[in-house]
């Protein structure tokens, strides 16, 4: 799976292959969780956000997301049957920073 494509409030989109594992536990349970992270020198932040995958195979969406350099991952280009939009919805978000965390409702 690519880096996230689109964030658009607690919503973030991404791209993957149809035929992968992913695709097909997230059609049998869509509960997700992705981690985001920095490291710098001296400080480490992190963010944990729990919510649902949601697998979109609309044109409309798959259109969306598209990037020109994704032809190298898709041979048929955006209508590629194997090319899919993964919507994740944030639900908490927990945050680690200095040793401390705080949870968030989204």
């Amino acid at each position: 799976m690519l880096a996230p494509r689109k964030i658009d409030g607690n919503e973030i989109y991404f791209t993957t292959n149809t035929s992968s594992n992913k695709v097909k536990q997230y059609l049998a349970n869509n509960k997700a969780c992705i981690y985001f992270y920095k490291r710098g020198k001296f400080k480490y932040q992190g963010v944990s956000v729990i919510g649902e995958m949601q697998v979109c195979t609309d044109q409309a969406t798959k259109e969306e997301i598209w990037r020109f350099g994704d032809k190298m991952f898709y041979k048929q280009g955006v209508t590629d049957p194997d090319y899919c939009v993964l919507k994740f919805r944030g639900i908490t978000a927990e945050y680690y920073c200095d040793f401390k965390t705080e949870t968030i409702e989204l």
